[in-house]
């Protein structure tokens, strides 16, 4: 499992209800001894919105930074996406195509959700 060092930009995966499967960006504020790290959210705030919602977070939640996205043009049904909304990534499947917008279902919520292609 990789290792995160203090600044590493990472992704945390939220694991309570209506968040599973989504990844928000974050900053290893620092590592902890028993497999967590303290992480600073980008987008994610505290619920007064006073500023980014600093918390502790399982190792197993913590995951690298993506390679600079590629656009791909020929996904097809069923293909596993994440998809970028309300500022995190959720990981959805193909379900059909209109034009140029791809339809994504997302297991977590049961929601199915126009993207265009863009």
């Amino acid at each position: 499992m990789v290792s995160f060092r203090r600044g590493y930009q990472v992704e945390v995966c939220r694991k309570e209800k209506g968040f599973v499967v989504s990844y928000y960006a974050a900053t290893v504020v620092c590592p902890l001894e028993n497999n967590t790290y303290v992480v600073r959210y980008k987008d994610h705030l505290v619920n007064d919105e006073s500023g980014p919602l600093i918390e502790k977070v399982l190792k197993d939640e913590v995951r690298p930074v993506p390679p600079e996205i590629i656009m791909i043009t020929d996904l097809a049904y069923l293909d596993e996406v994440d998809a970028f909304d309300n500022d995190s990534w959720w990981v959805g499947k193909i379900t059909g195509k209109h034009g140029s917008n791809y339809y994504v279902y997302f297991e977590t919520t049961g929601d199915e959700i126009a993207y265009p292609l863009s």
